[in-house]
């Protein structure tokens, strides 16, 4: 899909970008596959801000993904390609044979007409899902499971994939888009192909309304408050003090570990730095 740029009527235009929606087949989406999605504005069950500046957006209504491949052992036939506003991956409307309708990621060369199939096995061919063990090493999978029979959690972006390099009695060895190896139990559930819409990355939005759109609010630098509000802040002039990088809390950042150890962190065999 390639990237469209606007006529420069005016200066929001001149540098504005975006995907070509020629691949999508489907303007409605699927009334049975629709939920409510309630803006949360950033903050927890307990109404405290966690995530900062996130608060507005426009209006829309969740898709309801089958990142799990629910359906095993029944073939299904892509319908329909849809654009999804609350992801930057196009989603395909899949019919089965029992009568069933699933959204799912849309890997790239999957057209039209297609069937593909969720079982134990079965080809190893663009939009089948089959577990880990039955995949042979170099191919890309995606929508991989952290743990047996568990949705799809990783490589789930546009233009994302992930590698399989080893296997043993027990893991599977996979290649992450960050560069990180690690390992999976072989009874995870992964999806074959790469997902489409590649191009995403490539977008310039070209004016602060389409960054509101999306729900992000504007942020403020941390030399340009005062030091009672950041470290960076105060100081005649532009300074930081000689100090490292740090949030507003005074944790490091830009390049300090922030990363927890935990029990799985023996299944990672290369980090991604």
């Amino acid at each position: 899909m390639p990237i469209m740029r606007r006529r420069p009527r005016n200066s929001s235009l001149r540098f504005q970008s975006f995907v070509s929606s020629e691949d999508i087949t489907k303007k409605k989406p699927e009334k049975g596959l629709l939920t409510a999605l309630r803006n949360s504005g950033g903050r927890n069950a307990y109404g405290r801000i966690t995530i900062r500046h996130r608060e507005g957006g426009a209006a829309r209504k969740y898709r309801i993904i089958d990142f799990a491949r629910q359906e095993r052992n029944v073939s299904g036939v892509l319908l329909a390609v849809e654009y999804d506003p609350n992801r930057n991956v196009r989603i395909g409307l899949i019919g089965y044979e029992n009568g069933a309708r699933r959204y799912i990621l849309l890997p790239r060369e999957l057209s039209i007409g297609d069937t593909i199939i969720a079982a134990e096995r079965v080809d190893a061919k663009v939009g089948n899902c089959l577990p880990l063990e039955n995949i042979p090493v170099g191919f890309i999978v995606h929508n991989v499971g952290i743990r047996p029979e568990s949705a799809g959690v990783f490589a789930r972006s546009a233009g994302t994939s992930v590698e399989i390099v080893g296997k043993n009695d027990a893991h599977v060895s996979l290649k992450m888009p960050s560069g990180e190896i690690r390992m999976v139990s072989k009874r995870c559930w992964a999806t074959i192909g790469t997902l489409g819409n590649a191009d995403y990355k490539n977008i310039t939005w070209g004016k602060a309304g389409r960054t509101r759109y999306r729900g992000f609010r504007p942020s403020v630098r941390g030399m340009a408050k005062n030091p009672v509000d950041h470290p960076h802040g105060g100081g005649e002039g532009r300074s930081k003090s000689g100090s490292h990088p740090s949030t507003p809390w005074g944790k490091g950042c830009k390049g300090t570990r922030t990363r927890h150890r935990r029990k799985n962190s023996s299944l990672i065999v290369k980090r991604r730095k």
